[in-house]
């Protein structure tokens, strides 16, 4: 009876585990096989005609100036990316946190809603948004009514970049912040009651009490943002599809155009690990520094 009790659990999450293996795990061992081989859409109507060719595919790849381009502007998205969204979802949490009522409420649904918005849908408003033409694209009417002359926020590889990041980061802010302001109504309050005896200012109790008590919630987001943007596709995917000349090109993008457009399934592949295994790399370095500061 009691070994009844113990296989009990298991038994529960079982059918987890098997999702798990089946739709996350074996995937990751089909793509490093798929990696080794010439793969395209001949060889799925024929599997003779599929080869095995080594490590031809990453020799290729990492030569590849399309691909050098791709993570680059990837490693772009990154450095800007993270930084903004983490300071600003938590600098809006912070201001929310400390109001109520009504309006702060509000705000906070404002700033969520642009998480839950279909991001095609989104994608498509922001192109007219961005259009260079004043008549139609709104950004350039109101940079019109100060007498800034029209920007290509799209057609301009110097600012197409940008662009993007502007749109990911209204995307992104909001689910953040309610991770934030979930952490920030944790803090005990007594925390803040005794530093105000002491006479601490409100930035030394920012400085001391929120942001030390908010460093697991901070590397929480920080990590998945990281993820997130690593693997940034559905912006330059509907708004540039990469343009112009590739400067927005994503690795993701890079990967979706060589499996799904150019059929070249074992080059993509190739691609796709190599994303995978700098993604667990960067992880185990985050949660290595967190490790250390605990």
């Amino acid at each position: 009876m009691k070994s009844a009790n113990k296989n009990a659990p298991y038994l529960f999450i079982s059918p987890a585990i098997i999702l798990l293996l089946i739709f996350s795990i074996l995937p990751i061992f089909i793509a490093l096989f798929i990696s080794f081989t010439d793969l395209s859409l001949a060889g799925l109507a024929d599997w003779s005609r599929i080869n095995f060719i080594g490590i031809e595919n990453y020799q290729k790849i990492l030569k590849d100036p399309i691909f050098i381009k791709a993570a680059g502007n990837t490693l772009y998205y990154v450095v800007i990316g993270v930084p903004l969204v983490v300071i600003i979802s938590l600098g809006l949490a912070i201001l929310i946190n400390v109001g109520d009522g009504k309006f702060f409420s509000f705000m906070r649904l404002i700033f969520y809603a642009p998480s839950i918005t279909n991001i095609v849908a989104v994608s498509v408003v922001w192109t007219f948004l961005y259009n260079p033409n004043i008549a139609i694209g709104l950004f350039n009417q109101l940079l019109d009514l100060v007498g800034i002359a029209p920007v290509s926020w799209l057609q301009d590889p110097a600012v197409a970049k940008i662009s993007l990041i502007i749109l990911a980061l209204w995307r992104g802010t909001g689910i953040n912040m309610l991770i934030f302001l979930a952490a920030l109504q944790g803090i005990p309050p007594e925390y803040y009651e005794a530093s105000e005896l002491d006479g601490a200012s409100k930035w030394n109790q920012l400085r001391f009490i929120t942001i030390p008590m908010l460093k697991f919630s901070i590397f929480f987001v920080s990590i998945t943002t990281v993820i997130g943007w690593l693997q940034f596709f559905e912006e330059p995917f509907v708004m540039t599809e990469g343009g112009p000349l590739n400067s927005t090109t994503s690795i993701a993008l890079f990967l979706y155009r060589n499996g799904f457009q150019l059929n070249e399934f074992g080059y993509a592949a190739a691609g796709s690990l190599i994303l995978f295994v700098v993604i667990i790399l960067i992880t185990l370095f985050q949660l290595r520094g967190q490790l250390k500061n605990d």
